[in-house]
């Protein structure tokens, strides 16, 4: 089951998982850091000042070591439960 659009975009699927699973108005939505940024508030994740988005998007997946780190398109599968696919059709498979 696919909680996104097909065709959105990367900060599209980050905008509505930070809004708990619902698109938010264009004119509310934030760019890609700060929407991982708010979606890891959201799971009331301690970021410890991991602020750019392959480290938020991490932390949310439960990676929290830099060298364990997974590049944008793998830690989006991971949190997904999907392989292979771009990050915005991975995070369209995530409820919130």
């Amino acid at each position: 089951m696919s909680y996104g659009f097909y065709g959105s975009t990367l900060n599209d699927e980050l905008n509505r998982l930070a809004n708990g699973g619902t698109y938010p108005s264009i004119s509310a939505y934030k760019d890609r850091a700060g929407a991982a940024q708010a979606w890891a508030a959201a799971k009331s994740i301690n970021l410890q000042g991991i602020t750019d988005l392959v480290g938020v998007i991490n932390y949310v997946g439960g990676i929290t070591s830099r060298q364990s780190m997974l590049d944008i398109a793998g830690i989006c599968n991971l949190i997904a439960g999907t392989t292979g696919l771009e990050p915005a059709a991975a995070l369209r498979e995530v409820a919130n």
